[in-house]
């Protein structure tokens, strides 16, 4: 179905909540490079698709590959680790902790230790939390966020808000990113 050079491939993706087709016989190509956007007006089935290739609906028919491999019977976090990170219409934060740590939350995926390692707070605990901090600092600064870096995302404007949430989506290091609504 998808060459090795395709990150993303749908295939007539459908999907159904009852008599309600929501979306239907959608097809897609993505690959590397690219820059894509999806555009219609509200009730389209934006966020809809955006659910189906992130794994929070399951397609009724129709394949979604990553990386030429398929999603099906995957779960949202086994899809992120294929290298997919999204933003939501609605802002989706960790409201009471700050905005370094909502940005070091989006790269956990990266960081391996152990729950041994994270009590007794072991050397690779402390290496790992060390560039988490690094790489999620770099980020506030590209989106002008490292002054605000110890506030509570609750505190900041909406538009702050909107980039803190762009940040955690690129802290998983994705291959692909899929903002929804990003310049609301």
């Amino acid at each position: 179905m998808a060459n090795n050079d395709t990150l993303l491939e749908a295939k007539n993706v459908t999907i159904r909540f009852g008599g309600l087709t929501a979306v239907c016989e959608f097809n897609l190509t993505i690959r590397p490079g690219e820059l894509l956007g999806l555009i219609g007006p509200n009730g389209a089935g934006k966020t809809t698709l955006f659910n189906m290739l992130t794994g929070v609906y399951k397609p009724t028919e129709g394949e979604i590959r990553i990386g030429g491999v398929s999603t099906h019977d995957m779960k949202p976090y086994q899809i992120t680790s294929l290298g997919v990170a999204r933003t939501f219409q609605n802002i989706r934060l960790f409201k009471e902790l700050s905005v370094l740590d909502n940005v070091k939350i989006g790269g956990h995926i990266h960081y391996k230790y152990s729950g041994t390692s994270a009590v007794l707070h072991t050397n690779r605990f402390r290496a790992a939390e060390d560039k988490a901090e690094l790489e999620a600092e770099n980020l506030l600064d590209i989106f002008g966020l490292r002054h605000r870096a110890e506030d509570s995302a609750k505190n900041l404007p909406y538009g702050d808000q909107r980039r803190l949430e762009i940040a955690r989506a690129l802290a998983a290091r994705p291959k692909l990113l899929l903002l929804d609504e990003p310049a609301a």
